[in-house]
């Protein structure tokens, strides 16, 4: 996606030639944002701090059912933390283990399945929970309670889903869970929960953004200078180069009025359908140059993150997992993973229409 938006961005360049508006383009405070959650989050996944947390949370259940829904559950709100790719880098292995350790692997598939849904979904309800919520949030200037106000409604039906689909899906088998002793150096673990903390008030804005940035930087030098290494930085190309794609579109005439013509119909819809074909990042920058309905925007890119395989990348992370364990199991994988995301794609954009 990162190759795609830098020759995006050089294609309209042709049309616009580059001049002193494109510095315009760039939204510094969501780069820099983003960076320091992402940055932040990769530290603590590197001492499995999240995995920790979820692992002593999953120990607790006993059966192949309630383990199916404190793994969906545990990947739901993890993704409002950590974001929804981080999340299924975390919880997957977990899936995977309490799969494996069962003698269950027969329910791989629809629990991958589940949780990457889960994980596109959950990040929903925070503006630091998916990356185009980031942009959108500041973008728009979005006050919180109002953000929160949007977003709960497809988050609650959201939980609603995930728990008939692990009644439905998952019998109450008896499953026992081995042991494992994760310890977390604690003077490191508190230093890296206080940077959290500060990347996350960045966010609400009670931070100047330049200033957290600065020091989370300067502190991950010292803490743990490892953590830049594993900082998804082709998603913060992908931002980069969209903003400048968004820019120059919005500056041609004819596009300008295509755009803003499709999004006065049915913002919801036309944003939720952008995502099944560029995913819903890349949806988000580019659409909210052309209208200023930011509650149905925010609303079709987070729920049109479930359709397609590519509405939202982070369903290629689960792909990669399941074919690396089931190499003959791809074709099948997609077939069952469509039926169930757009199934939730459905119900969500009727449940949302219903409401608005």
């Amino acid at each position: 996606m990162a190759i795609i938006a830098f020759f995006a961005a050089v294609a309209t360049s042709f049309v616009v030639p580059p001049d002193a508006e494109y510095f315009g383009y760039i939204d510094f405070k969501t780069l820099s944002c983003l960076l320091c959650v992402l940055a932040v989050v990769c530290a603590l996944k590197r001492l499995r701090f999240f995995y920790a947390l979820a692992y002593g949370a999953v120990r607790a259940f006993g059966s192949m059912r309630s383990c199916a829904l404190a793994v969906v559950y545990v990947t739901f709100i993890g993704s409002m933390l950590i974001a929804n790719d981080m999340a299924l880098l975390t919880f997957l292995p977990l899936g995977y283990t309490v799969l494996k350790a069962g003698g269950m692997e027969k329910y791989m598939s629809k629990l991958f399945i589940l949780q990457t849904i889960a994980a596109n979904l959950g990040g929903m309800l925070t503006p630091f929970g998916n990356p185009q919520n980031l942009y959108l949030y500041g973008r728009f200037n979005i006050p919180e309670s109002e953000f929160t106000a949007i977003m709960a409604p497809p988050f609650l039906a959201s939980m609603l889903l995930f728990t008939i689909c692990c009644f439905i899906f998952f019998k109450p088998e008896k499953l026992k869970i081995p042991g494992e002793r994760i310890a977390l150096p604690k003077a490191k673990t508190s230093a890296l929960l206080v940077l959290f903390a500060i990347s996350i008030i960045m966010v609400f804005r009670i931070v100047p953004y330049y200033f957290g940035l600065a020091l989370i930087v300067i502190s991950l030098l010292f803490i743990d200078r490892k953590a830049f290494r594993d900082v998804d930085w082709a998603l913060l190309l992908t931002f980069l180069f969209f903003f400048i794609f968004a820019g120059n579109m919005s500056r041609i005439g004819s596009v300008r009025a295509l755009f803003s013509d499709l999004l006065a119909k049915n913002t919801l819809l036309a944003s939720a359908a952008s995502c099944q074909i560029i995913s819903n990042v890349p949806s988000a920058i580019l659409l909210s140059c052309f209208t200023p309905n930011y509650k149905e925007l925010l609303l079709g890119v987070n729920i049109g993150g479930t359709g397609t395989l590519i509405a939202s990348l982070a369903s290629l992370i689960t792909f990669r997992e399941y074919v690396r364990h089931n190499k003959s199991g791809g074709m099948k994988y997609v077939l069952e993973y469509s039926a169930f995301s757009f199934s939730f794609l459905a119900i969500l954009l009727v449940f949302e229409s219903l409401i608005l």
